[in-house]
């Protein structure tokens, strides 16, 4: 009886959504204002760490809460004969975890490849530093831009349209160092925002503690490069170890068992 409900209702809902008198995606964008307080502060940059400058965060944000929604909407129809508070709460449930899903896979794709998506950072920032040695910060800014990493060009943009608008602070900097939260960001926002307001005549100064920490950094990222590719190696041989072991222990199994046979 529950699966003849439940399939009656998924026809109607297929049916209504099919004709257009319901719509998940317009109701989504109907209410994206409070969708959007769901949203996590890390997500556009997970985002662009995975798909590139050219993925839009907020479409596949919208497509997470429409997933979630059906979720929930599909686990109503499974209760539909039987709905109480805990099977209410039991679909909501379900339907978080799904929009919850592609935040974790994502998540994850970025711990796999955080020595990568790290290392760009500093490598941005050489390239940078020979800027700045014949340019203003903001100016040197405004020049990296083609050369830089996809993933930061967007928030450099952003960065320099404040500063160009006449925001002097530090704020403009920290922006960009929240929006990408990679190994050291904040520290080095930090160091460029003072670069940006020493005198001429400490400037060299400036950026020789500015050359320092970069390359400290990269040190760092080649580092923990050359040990997750050494723990890589070893997982691997040990892999083979245990396997080969395994394969040399049921030969011996089936050598014992074909003696004590004959």
């Amino acid at each position: 009886m529950y699966f003849e409900v439940f399939v009656l209702a998924a026809i109607l809902l297929f049916g209504l959504n099919y004709t257009g008198k319901i719509s998940a995606n317009r109701f989504v964008s109907d209410n994206e204002v409070y969708f959007r307080k769901l949203k996590e502060s890390d997500w556009d940059f997970y985002v662009k760490a995975k798909y590139g400058d050219t993925a839009n965060p907020d479409f596949l944000f919208n497509k997470r809460v429409k997933n979630g929604l059906i979720a929930i909407v599909i686990m109503l129809c499974f209760f539909i004969s039987n709905l109480t508070y805990i099977t209410v709460l039991f679909s909501v449930l379900a339907g978080y975890l799904v929009f919850k899903m592609d935040y974790s896979n994502i998540k994850k794709y970025y711990k796999r490849h955080l020595n990568e998506i790290d290392a760009m950072l500093p490598h941005y920032l050489k390239g940078l530093e020979i800027l700045i040695q014949h340019y203003t910060v903001p100016v040197a800014l405004g020049k990296s831009i083609e050369d830089a990493p996809p993933i930061f060009k967007e928030g450099l943009q952003e960065m320099i349209k404040q500063i160009n608008d006449g925001d002097d602070t530090i704020t403009p900097y920290m922006n960009f160092a929240k929006t990408y939260p990679v190994r050291d960001s904040m520290r080095m926002m930090r160091l460029l925002y003072r670069l940006s307001l020493g005198r001429q005549e400490h400037k060299q100064e400036q950026l020789l503690t500015f050359s320092k920490t970069i390359s400290n950094l990269q040190q760092k990222a080649r580092e923990l490069k050359y040990k997750n590719r050494l723990e890589k190696m070893e997982s691997k041989t040990m892999k083979m170890l245990i396997t080969t072991g395994l394969g040399v222990m049921i030969l011996l199994i089936f050598a014992v068992l074909m003696l004590m046979n004959m």
